[in-house]
């Protein structure tokens, strides 16, 4: 089965529902609040891990409370957490998470020890040069997301990049990754371009192809994601659900597709498949809680 690593963030989710999300200076009384382990990393970390992927995820947690409750739920998803490394200086990561009535989000995410995952931690993972696939996010430091670009492009392995949270990416990172996978907020952010109907989704899309991107996805919530590479464009549907939480359904679509690609899956039934599991996710709360299993997906 050929080999996915996951590198990325780690965070402790602090999460309340309410009718709608406070204005600045606002007080609002909400619902229920609970915790529950996310980080963009985390989250696609699990989601390829239950969704059936060889999986080897890479991150950095607190030595404190929240970092051993992370560690523990990697533990009973049986993902190895081997390279989970421990920071003696900074506190594990943490987001706070407001959840309105329809079921869209605001976060804040505080980094901790995920702004401390170096290339000296990544250096310790003898075996990435085995991953066919590599996953990575932005809730880490940025040199090392282009060290561990740079490497695997010369290593002629695939590197697939959420980007978000959004923010401008060099033209170095993005010559030679193999997939980028932003949301239509993101994509505008990256590209200048607003997206807003399929036209606008292949204008940002021509942009990052021609900035050295092989293959683009941008991901339109409900109405599903649109393709472009070199070769083809494709507009896939997503299921109709009725959404309660859409923390992780990003990440649940990027864990999900890149282990369909994994099977060898054509980009159709791979994107189609990841579009079956982000709509699972948001019928529930929280964000590795809400990561469907394989046997779901039919």
């Amino acid at each position: 089965m050929k080999k996915i690593f996951v590198i990325g963030s780690a965070t402790m989710d602090m999460v309340v529902k309410a009718e709608k999300h406070p204005l600045p200076g606002e007080t609002l009384l909400g619902g229920n609040f609970f915790m529950n382990a996310g980080g963009k990393g985390a989250n696609q970390a699990v989601a390829v891990a239950r969704l059936g992927g060889n999986l080897t995820f890479v991150a950095k947690v607190g030595n404190d409370v929240f970092g051993k409750q992370i560690i523990e739920g990697f533990r009973k998803e049986n993902m190895n957490t081997d390279f989970v490394f421990v920071d003696e200086k900074n506190p594990s990561g943490a987001a706070l998470i407001m959840v309105n009535a329809t079921g869209e989000n605001c976060i804040v995410v505080a980094p901790g020890s995920n702004g401390n995952l170096l290339m000296s931690d990544i250096d310790k993972v003898k075996n990435i040069s085995e991953a066919e696939i590599i996953l990575m996010q932005l809730e880490i430091p940025m040199d090392t997301i282009q060290t561990v670009a740079r490497n695997a492009k010369s290593n002629n392995q695939k590197v697939i990049l959420n980007p978000a949270p959004a923010q401008h990416l060099s033209d170095e990172l993005l010559n030679g990754l193999f997939l980028v996978t932003p949301n239509e907020t993101e994509a505008a952010i990256l590209t200048g371009i607003e997206v807003t109907d399929d036209a606008s989704a292949e204008s940002a899309a021509n942009y990052l192809l021609n900035k050295g991107v092989e293959n683009v996805i941008i991901t339109l919530g409900k109405q599903g994601a649109y393709f472009k590479n070199k070769g083809r464009s494709l507009k896939i549907k997503s299921p109709e659900v009725i959404a309660l939480d859409t923390t992780a359904a990003g990440d649940t679509f990027s864990g999900a597709l890149t282990v369909a690609l994994t099977e060898g899956m054509d980009w159709k039934h791979a994107i189609e498949f990841a579009c079956k599991a982000a709509s699972i996710s948001v019928t529930r709360l929280g964000a590795q809680a809400s990561v469907p299993y394989r046997k779901e997906i039919v």
